[in-house]
């Protein structure tokens, strides 16, 4: 893209910087994320679709970029707003520097604006959407208008648009596995699959529309309900095969997942006024008392009053904001988080959920 770039809010708010990346326009909802690292992570994780993300830390791009760390194929943002470029990565690992990356997949990108009071705004008056865009001739009012005439987040079902089209297995197989795990495709990072290898389970991943009946078929020991983008709530086709699995097979719920599952058991969901994005979210484990550091990204969460309390225990709690973080069913075999335990790149405090996960499943054998 190169040379001056805007980001202009829906509510008219202009920044100046230089663009990178591709020069076509990029619209989406503008958030921020606290993570000091981990920044191809977060730009290729698919629950960030049809966003534009703001890292809080300045200094973006200093290693590079590699593919070992990718969480999907290509980079899912919609834009990326740094605060400084670092052009030249000082990585021996690094096989390109971001911008080179983000030319290559056509990501709009900006840099050389004031993250800082961009971050101040979206935590006061909330997220809101917006547009990348170079088009220096092009008035404010007309970017404004094009913007506000973009989808909302809320109501958006973007999970179809992330899912994969068929089953597939995934490549990483343990030596010798101990369960055979479906994962539902809501938008899944690599890393999730990652982790469920390193515990001893074979992995398949499952198209979103994958009907209970299917699953059961497979005769699974275990089903994984991913994270994903979007709003959960118009997704009823997930909610109405969780409803079916219910009962029948051991459940983890997931980021989306958990949100969708918490709509599955008779709960409700709402949206956050910034979400919660970044590494260094503290979460309560209300059972032990451990606190742990989270890797988070969402822009919903469940009413924790929403849930039947006969049947569902709450097990996790955000010590920022009190928003729920966790559940577990009181006589069934489901547990769900709101965060990320797989992280990637870190914290890994989580990691002991997929523990719990497979113990769960050898219980149930």
């Amino acid at each position: 893209m190169g040379g001056v770039g805007r980001l202009i809010l829906e509510d008219g708010t202009v920044y100046e910087g230089e663009g990178f990346g591709s020069s076509e326009n990029a619209i989406g909802e503008v958030v921020f994320n606290t993570s000091l690292t981990g920044y191809q992570e977060i730009a290729t994780d698919p629950s960030y679709r049809f966003q534009i993300v703001t890292m809080t830390y300045p200094h973006i791009g200093n290693y590079g970029v590699e593919t070992a760390v990718e969480q999907s194929a290509e980079p899912q943002v919609a834009g990326f707003v740094v605060r400084d470029l670092i052009r030249e990565p000082s990585s021996a690992h690094a096989q390109m520097s971001l911008g080179d990356y983000f030319a290559r997949y056509r990501i709009t990108a900006i840099q050389g604006i004031d993250t800082r009071a961009l971050t101040r705004k979206i935590r006061t008056e909330g997220a809101m959407r917006g547009m990348i865009t170079n088009e220096a001739a092009r008035t404010v009012d007309s970017i404004v208008s094009e913007v506000r005439h973009a989808p909302s987040m809320s109501g958006l079902d973007l999970v179809r648009r992330v899912t994969v089209e068929t089953p597939y297995a995934f490549e990483e197989v343990p030596p010798e596995p101990r369960h055979r795990v479906a994962v539902f495709d809501f938008g899944v990072k690599r890393d999730i699959l990652r982790q469920l290898a390193h515990h001893g389970c074979q992995v398949t991943v499952l198209p979103a529309s994958t009907p209970a009946a299917d699953v059961l078929t497979g005769r699974y020991d275990g089903v994984v309900l991913s994270n994903g983008p979007g709003d959960p709530e118009p997704v009823t086709y997930a909610q109405e095969t969780i409803r079916n699995l219910v009962g029948k097979v051991p459940l983890f719920g997931i980021c989306l997942g958990h949100q969708l599952l918490g709509l599955a058991l008779g709960g409700k969901t709402y949206k956050l006024k910034f979400g919660h994005r970044g590494g260094n979210h503290p979460v309560k484990d209300l059972r032990s008392g451990r606190v742990e550091i989270t890797s988070q990204n969402h822009g919903f969460a469940v009413d924790p009053d929403s849930l039947p309390q006969r049947d569902v225990e709450l097990t996790h709690i955000n010590l920022n904001d009190q928003t729920l973080e966790g559940f577990r069913h009181r006589s069934e075999p489901i547990i769900a988080v709101q965060y990320h335990p797989e992280a990637a790149p870190g914290p890994h405090d989580s990691f002991y959920l997929f523990h719990d996960f497979v113990r769960m499943l050898d219980e149930q054998r």
